[in-house]
């Protein structure tokens, strides 16, 4: 995923960027309300006829149609361990401690073990998967040695030169957004980015932290993504970098 960028480790350097903002929504429709005449039928009848309405209402077309309830997630603590480093089994049991990152993960999700070999060649630390749809999944990677984050621009054009699913997702699509964020207002820089390719869609969230770079992926195909946006929004902005000496976050969320 990042051999290519490897050689160009130097040249990333911090910048600032744009903002976005959101449209305020509209104030919701006020609940309808059902008047039954007086009548002098019997109480039974009454209590059939009240609750044949009651049941109109709910069906009523300006009602709210029924949701599902919120999926419930985990947290994933990262180490980004060295390949040297790495056991290759898994889990996340004994990682609180030591964990340089953290991220939500879908209850249901799987998580797909990383070789070393993997994680020595592209940097790839963990991933999870959607078991319905694979392609519906999150990542992480990281290179060592660097310190500082290069252009808002040229960081994207890294991660895609050795990425070729990037490459495509960037080439078909209809916008690419890209913003920097900064942790509390002050802290921590944090570079936000949002394809929208042809075929799939893609959020990911780059940041420097302990003299290494972090790239957390969230991508879904667009028939994924249409039905699950609200989820996958939520696993992109729950990634961060736990500083050293700080305590490791909630085991839920």
């Amino acid at each position: 995923m990042f051999p290519s960028l490897l050689s160009r480790l130097p040249s990333l350097l911090l910048t600032t960027a744009s903002t976005s903002t959101t449209a305020a929504s509209p104030p919701p429709t006020p609940p309808q309300t059902l008047r039954l005449q007086p009548n002098n039928k019997p109480l039974a009848t009454t209590l059939v006829a009240a609750a044949a309405a009651a049941g109109l209402l709910l069906l009523s077309p300006s009602s709210p149609p029924p949701t599902l309830a919120d999926p419930e997630f985990t947290v994933y603590y990262g180490t980004a361990a060295s390949a040297a480093n790495y056991g290759g089994y898994g889990g996340n049991a004994s990682k609180k401690d030591t964990a340089e990152y953290v991220y939500d993960v879908p209850t249901g999700w799987k998580e797909r073990l990383v070789s070393k070999v993997e994680k020595g060649t592209n940097g790839t630390d963990s991933e999870f998967f959607n078991p319905r749809k694979r392609t519906e999944k999150e990542y992480v990677a990281f290179l060592p040695g660097i310190r500082a984050l290069a252009p808002l621009s040229a960081v994207l054009d890294n991660l895609a030169l050795s990425d070729v699913v990037l490459q495509d997702q960037i080439a078909t699509a209809e916008g690419v957004r890209a913003e920097e964020r900064r942790e509390g207002g002050e802290g921590q820089v944090y570079y936000e980015y949002e394809v929208a390719g042809a075929g799939a869609h893609s959020l990911i969230s780059v940041t420097c932290a302990r003299n290494k770079l972090y790239a957390h992926f969230v991508t879904a195909p667009n028939a994924e993504w249409g039905r699950d946006e609200a989820m996958l929004r939520r696993l992109h902005e729950s990634f961060r970098t736990i500083q050293p000496g700080a305590p490791p976050p909630a085991t839920e969320s």
